[in-house]
């Protein structure tokens, strides 16, 4: 879900706890981080809120968790690690727009890779999540979050492991403002079943023009609601 303004104050300040820490103690390119148990009690946060702002600078790339191992600073340079936290802190709560732009130019990329490389079994996962979606709409049950996961799948058959990450980021934040704008109503949810199946289709038949299209027909209805809300 979107992280409140005062969740996001204690992430931006336990991110800026830790760039002062890594520069304090000159830690190097590969260098070990204290333990989380350390680090909270340092910084006087509960773990659950060091292991989200950890989560956060290694979704971008600065640290990388080694399970049994630890967490480690990437390799890269002091200057550069320092700017791209800055950058992360300067970071705003992300609108319902810009939540939908971003996901229009993933997808629309997505699906023309997935055209291109998708496997078998990408298909047959695809079109269990499709029959998943269908299956709720049908019985008149809220089907935002199997709406998601048919995209999601999508992502995975795209096998670009950076567009599948950026998917799994933002998908949370999606689904909670699908639930409080009421995007999808029963039309739009029947309506989607038979756009799922062409977009499926043109997947299928390894076609990225015709599933470019179709997704972007898709997305419509939705481009429409959050410009004109």
């Amino acid at each position: 879900m979107l992280i409140d303004n005062g969740i996001q104050e204690v992430q931006k300040q336990i991110i800026s706890n830790l760039k002062a820490l890594i520069n304090f103690k000159n830690f190097e390119p590969g260098d070990k981080l204290p333990s989380e148990r350390m680090l909270s009690e340092k910084f006087n946060v509960s773990r659950s809120n060091l292991r989200e702002a950890l989560n956060t600078l290694e979704f971008y790339g600065l640290v990388k968790s080694i399970p049994q191992s630890g967490t480690f600073v990437a390799d890269i340079g002091v200057t550069a690690l320092n700017g791209m936290i800055d950058d992360i802190l300067g970071l705003a709560i992300p609108s319902f727009r810009d939540l939908v732009e971003a996901r229009i130019f993933l997808e629309l990329k997505a699906v023309k890779l997935a055209a291109h490389r998708r496997t078998n079994d990408d298909l047959i996962h695809l079109e269990n999540t499709l029959l998943a979606y269908a299956d709720k709409v049908h019985q008149g049950q809220d089907a935002v979050e199997e709406d998601l996961l048919f995209h999601l799948a999508i992502a995975k058959a795209s096998a670009n492991p950076t567009l599948i990450s950026f998917m799994l980021k933002i998908t949370p934040e999606i689904i909670n403002n699908f639930e409080q704008h009421h995007v999808c109503d029963k039309d739009t949810a029947f309506k989607g079943i038979e756009e799922h199946q062409q977009i499926l289709m043109s997947i299928k038949a390894q076609d990225p023009d015709a599933a470019k299209a179709a997704m972007k027909a898709h997305f419509k209805v939705l481009y429409q609601y959050c410009y004109n809300a």
